[in-house]
């Protein structure tokens, strides 16, 4: 049996082709479980698992439980707002209380950028990023690739545009590692101000024209606003930036007739994107959602090795 050779899975940046490329085949057997009338296999029977998500989410957080559950593990989430969080207890001290329960992985989502990489530091158990601060979103690249994989068949020289607001997202930070390191095209889109002032560093194209950004374009992936961490004054208005950066089929119609129009959600609809696109018949927005299932499911089992011994 594969297993990834690391104990944890805390962004794309730091991840290899090769091990991107295992998870996703891995991903295409998981999904096949989830299809079938009874999703149960026992390949992590025996498993103990907490869920520690110190922000909002829905598809992230139902996904992963969802997983944990169809290959037999055993599960608990705990919301921030019901962690010993609020009472003063720090991070560390909260995940090494649970690791004294015997636990084997703890999946967290967190708003501070770099919280996963300290607590994997300071815990023997898996630690596994399910988002942290503005830093990155490892499982939702892994689950946007397989997305486009299954649909194009291939990654390589791929275009790919990434729409909105590049600064704040880490979904968008880790879809550009691992699409680069997949050997796809990368190109940005939106105000100037929601672009990191080190984009230099990502190795990608900027096209601060939505319209000239998307031609002859693969894949188009538009982002939510992330209006919680922004500062204010970044765009005038909502609906001057709907008009000038919110994807539409006009928009979108420079891109390839085949293109993917794609959404990591929750969709602020006629703000990031039109109804009429996200859903349209190019739109892979809720086979995401299904991939999440799938490469969560895969990441878990390779991760973790199979069952305990008995």
């Amino acid at each position: 049996m594969q297993t990834l050779r690391r104990k944890d899975i805390l962004g794309l940046e730091e991840m290899s082709a090769e091990e991107i490329t295992l998870i996703l085949e891995t991903a295409r057997s998981m999904r096949e479980i989830i299809q079938r009338p009874i999703k149960k296999v026992p390949a992590l029977r025996g498993r103990s698992m907490i869920n520690l998500f110190y922000e909002p989410s829905t598809r992230t957080k139902a996904s992963f439980e969802l997983a944990q559950k169809y290959m037999s593990s055993d599960p608990i989430s705990v919301g921030g707002s019901s962690s010993s969080l609020v009472k003063g207890e720090t991070l560390k001290d909260t995940v090494r209380n649970l690791e004294m329960m015997n636990i084997d992985c703890v999946v967290m989502r967190h708003p501070v950028s770099g919280s996963a990489h300290y607590l994997a530091r300071n815990v023997e158990i898996s630690v596994i990023n399910a988002g942290d601060g503005m830093h990155e979103h490892p499982t939702q690249g892994l689950l946007d690739m397989f997305t486009i994989l299954d649909k194009k068949g291939r990654l390589e020289e791929l275009k790919v545009v990434i729409v909105g607001d590049i600064r704040h997202s880490r979904v968008a930070r880790s879809n550009i590692w691992g699409l680069k390191k997949m050997g796809a095209q990368v190109l940005v889109s939106g105000p100037p101000t929601l672009m990191p002032p080190d984009l230099e560093v990502f190795g990608v194209e900027y096209c601060p024209r939505v319209e000239e950004a998307v031609e002859g374009a693969d894949v188009v992936m538009a982002l939510r606003l992330q209006k919680e961490r922004q500062e204010g004054g970044l765009f005038p208005t909502l609906r001057e930036y709907a008009e000038l950066y919110g994807l539409s089929s006009e928009s979108a119609a420079r891109a390839k007739d085949d293109a993917l129009i794609m959404h990591p959600g929750p969709i602020n609809r006629g703000i990031e994107i039109t109804s009429e696109l996200a859903d349209g018949p190019r739109s892979v927005v809720l086979e995401q959602v299904t991939a999440g299932v799938a490469v969560r499911m895969a990441i878990l089992y390779l991760l973790l090795g199979g069952a305990k011994e008995e």
